[in-house]
């Protein structure tokens, strides 16, 4: 913190990092802090430039600390989660969007934009809060975006995120949506599930009791959704199409060879990392 931020106010922060870093929670300082500017109504750079928490204020920052100690995530304490240029709103139910994933919409956003195609069709599937859609509409002009959700409560969280934008969203299951676009596509994206089953125990907190089970496990392989999003962007895709499906950081090679075992239905199949250096996901692009 600042050395100019009020006593009381840094006393409160310093007692909430402690707090947080004795529960386990990963990033005690940055979520303090965090949870002390949402209950302020702050950025969190500006802490150092206001006052004090009112009595009022002491006792929400309280409570959300001890949520937060109890492994609740962060995102559903505040509400929302950044995402590339975006906000993105989120709860029980739906999926929080992890920073990982903003390499695979950055990708999808470049490959578009470099495409030169003025207004490219484009589906999300397994969209969760629609975090990649929106990225897209928000970044490629006049992209045409459709973002498929199976759950009903990530569904809502999805059009809630959409409305007043340009993205439809549809609630229906992945592997056989949209069928009117069969042929039609641009570009396919999905984050579908992709942990193995066996990995249930090996997850934080806040993943295993909060994410949404059908947004995580993938089958005993973990490669039950890469699978799905393989036949259903075959279906999808017009010649030339691209697809990205991003994938659990040790199966890069595993989903390219999904693709390249789909009897010469993909061309340019390329393993991609993330802003860590992780194989992160897999483009493709739909053969002639």
């Amino acid at each position: 913190m600042n050395t100019q931020a009020p006593q009381r106010l840094r006393e409160a922060i310093d007692h909430a990092h402690a707090a947080l870093a004795s529960a386990g929670v990963p990033s005690p300082r940055h979520d303090a802090e965090e949870l002390a500017a949402f209950v302020i109504g702050c950025p969190r750079p500006r802490l150092h430039m206001v006052g004090d928490l009112s009595a009022g204020q002491r006792t929400v920052f309280s409570e959300l600390i001890s949520r937060r100690a109890n492994r609740v995530p962060l995102q559903h304490l505040t509400g929302s989660a950044p995402f590339r240029y975006l906000d993105i709103a989120v709860g029980p139910g739906v999926f929080v969007p992890r920073p990982e994933t903003e390499a695979v919409a950055g990708w999808c956003v470049d490959a578009l934009n470099a495409s030169g195609i003025s207004a490219p069709v484009v589906v999300d599937l397994c969209t969760g809060s629609g975090a990649i859609a929106l990225s897209i509409a928000h970044e490629v002009k006049g992209a045409v975006v459709h973002a498929v959700e199976r759950e009903p409560a990530a569904a809502e969280w999805a059009r809630r995120n959409a409305t007043g934008t340009r993205v439809a969203v549809h609630e229906a299951d992945a592997a056989v949506a949209v069928p009117e676009l069969d042929g039609a596509v641009d570009l396919v994206v999905a984050n579908p599930p992709y942990l193995p089953d066996d990995h249930r125990e090996l997850v934080d907190p806040e993943v295993r009791d909060h994410d949404p089970a059908e947004a995580l496990w993938g089958g005993p392989d973990g490669l039950d959704g890469p699978r799905m999003i393989e036949a259903a962007a075959r279906r999808l895709l017009k010649p030339g199409g691209l697809v990205a499906v991003e994938h659990a950081d040790h199966h890069g090679r595993e989903v390219a060879d999904l693709f390249a075992s789909a009897g010469g239905a993909w061309a340019e199949i390329v393993v991609r990392q993330d802003l860590a250096g992780r194989d992160r996901y897999v483009t493709a692009r739909r053969a002639s």
